[in-house]
């Protein structure tokens, strides 16, 4: 044998018995290699059961964030729009990038991944270490070990250490200040801001701030908003009130009894009655009455009025609309045709009208709000001045009556000071001023809705004498407070609304209101534009939620005072200037009659002094700093 030949076959064994030793260690090996878990995102980037993280990272793709389109978020996720998050559908633009191997940064989402640690902010501020995620969009919520929590647009869902699906059912939101956790720990606010933490679920919110309330050592209950200021009481005998931000109370709640104070210290008081009916006093022995009854088949509520000893009576047939009953006015009188249309239509040339006003206290101290017009062109505009001013008049005197109460002898329960509605210092030179509340523009919405309910009676009384139009009269019929043609409308009687602060503002007569809402909420309520306000009321250009009853009740009493008016109208109409009208005869509607309770004057008495009792009671509540115990 040649020995270099069997050398070279020696070595060529033990190079082939090398190679079987190393091949089993290698694949051993890489069989280790490959049973190691590949990198994952984070654990809310299964927010969906159809999107899952792929077994490996490819360069440029990822399944958890494809070519911009994120599964994890999908749905067109705008920060704390309430838009819905719906599971495999659309592209969340806030969280666009593409992964390469397994390291990833996201633009407007400020998005890092990085062997399996992932921080992800989609308008929101999110970070996931080791297992541990937080996604948040305009939530800014916060879970540990394990525990996924996804926040967007203020709805949020917790889940402990199991993917969270948002929308397509079984999720958990949270959504105006309400929270739901589903094995989870979450305290949520109204704005959709989320806060994990152990154990503890609750809600606030945001619009109106954090409050506390605090049972004091005498046994009231303070609730302060988030500037400390007492925005309501409980006494302990368990009258509540409202309080406004100069710590005056507003609204009292006492048994039956509510009362509200305007800014000018009027007092309203209304009394629920046994008899289904309700007592209302504004105030200086002043007031109605006011019970329901049935006439021909139809509803109807009949009111007493009182003031100072005077009584007369007045019937509101009664409609259904929307599932409630709404009662209307209806005119105690009905003119002829003729003078409807004179009443209506412009004059011939404009009349200057001295209302001899100039002296009248009223006049000087609202010169601030009400400017009559120099000349007037038609009725309507001369209807529109007489009826402001007597809700100006009748304000005026409410204010006198509470100036009187706090100086007299009785004290001053409500803690209301003269002047405490900064308007002291009104215009000493009346309606002179050329800057005032009721613009041209307020006074012209005004003088619109006059002149359309003086059309609307004119029709009303040439029906009235129709037998076919009387037998189909309806009880539906759509109230003027919801009526998409009816927007403006003139406080009546003193209303108190809550503002986002948990304070009250008050309105006061002679306020106007513009409703710019014609569904009412869960609490028959609409929102109102304040389109002028006197001073210490509810600001001019604030927005706040008025009870449809109540708006109702201001065109009702709108609808009687230009009923007024066109008796004065009638009166003067010849006379000073002003162009003659056709004939003035009218007659009796005896639907509007109703016969009055002479025994109301003595409730209406009474009901002032149980008024006085319960404010003095709730603002003695309010001073109340008796060292207490939380209640939060």
């Amino acid at each position: 044998m040649n020995p270099a030949s069997g050398s070279t076959g020696i070595s060529r064994k033990w190079f082939a018995l090398l190679i079987l030793l190393l091949v089993p260690g290698f694949a051993a090996a890489q069989k280790n290699k490959s049973s190691a878990p590949a990198p994952k995102a984070a654990p809310a980037q299964h927010a969906a059961p159809a999107q899952h993280s792929a077994p490996q990272q490819h360069a440029n793709t990822s399944t958890a964030n494809r070519g911009g389109a994120t599964t994890a978020n999908r749905g067109a996720t705008t920060a704390n729009r309430g838009g819905a998050t719906t599971a495999n559908k659309g592209a969340t633009t806030s969280n666009r990038g593409a992964t390469t191997a397994n390291k990833s940064t996201t633009t407007a989402g400020k998005s890092t991944t990085t062997a399996g640690k992932s921080t992800t902010t989609a308008a929101g501020k999110s970070t996931t270490t080791a297992g541990k995620s937080t996604t948040t969009a305009a939530g800014k919520s916060t879970t540990t070990a394990g525990k996924s929590t996804t926040t967007a647009a203020g709805k949020s869902t917790t889940t402990a250490g199991k993917s969270t699906t948002t929308a397509a059912g079984k999720s958990t939101t949270t959504a105006a200040g309400k929270s739901t956790t589903a094995a989870g720990k979450s305290t949520t606010t109204a704005a959709g801001k989320s806060t994990t933490a152990a154990g503890k679920s609750g809600s606030t919110s945001a619009s109106k701030g954090p409050s506390k309330t605090v049972t004091t050592a005498k046994g009231n209950a303070r609730t302060t908003n988030a500037s400390g200021k007492v925005t309501s009481v409980k006494t302990k005998s368990g009258t509540t009130a409202s309080l406004n931000s100069r710590g005056k109370v507003t609204t009292v709640h006492s048994g039956n009894m509510t009362v509200h104070r305007g800014a000018n210290g009027s007092r309203t008081v209304v009394t629920k009655r046994a008899n289904g009916g309700r007592l209302v006093s504004t105030g200086g022995h002043r007031g109605y009455a006011e019970r329901g009854f049935n006439r021909g088949g139809h509803r109807y509520m009949g009111r007493t009025y009182y003031d100072h000893g005077h009584y007369y009576g007045r019937a509101y047939r009664g409609y259904g609309w929307g599932g409630n009953y709404y009662y209307h006015y209806g005119p105690s009188y009905y003119y002829g045709g003729g003078f409807y249309g004179w009443a209506y239509n412009p004059w011939a040339a404009p009349v200057s009208w001295g209302w001899g006003w100039g002296g009248a206290p009223w006049y000087g101290y609202y010169g601030y709000y009400f400017n009559p017009y120099p000349v007037y062109a038609s009725p309507a505009f001369w209807v529109t001045d007489y009826l402001i001013a007597a809700n100006l008049q009748a304000a005026y005197e409410a204010r006198a009556a509470a100036v009187a109460e706090a100086n007299s002898g009785g004290g001053n329960p409500a803690g209301y000071n003269a002047g405490d509605d900064d308007s002291s210092g009104g215009n000493s030179a009346g309606g002179g001023s050329s800057a005032v509340v009721l613009t041209p523009e307020v006074k012209q919405a005004i003088a619109d809705e006059v002149k359309a309910q003086i059309a609307a009676e004119k029709d009303a009384a040439a029906a009235s004498q129709s037998a076919s139009a009387s037998a189909q009269d309806s009880d539906e019929k759509v109230p003027p407070a919801l009526d998409p043609n009816t927007r403006t409308f003139i406080v009546a009687t003193d209303l108190s609304e809550t503002l986002d602060d948990g304070t009250e503002c008050t309105l006061t007569s002679g306020d106007v209101l513009t409703r710019i809402q014609d569904t009412p909420d869960a609490n028959k309520s609409v929102k109102v534009l304040v389109s002028g306000s006197q001073k210490g009321d509810c600001q001019s250009g604030a927005q706040v939620s008025v009870a449809v009853d109540d708006l109702q009740e201001m065109h009702n009493h709108f609808a009687e005072q230009i009923d007024e008016g066109l008796g004065k109208l009638a009166e003067n109409q010849g006379k000073n200037g002003m162009p003659a009208s056709p004939a003035t005869t009218r007659r009796e509607v005896a639907d509007a009659k109703a016969e009055p309770d002479l025994t109301v004057g003595a409730d209406i008495d009474k009901a002032d002094k149980d008024a006085a009792v319960a404010e003095a009671d709730a603002q003695q509540a309010a001073a109340d700093n008796s060292q207490g115990g939380d209640d939060d």
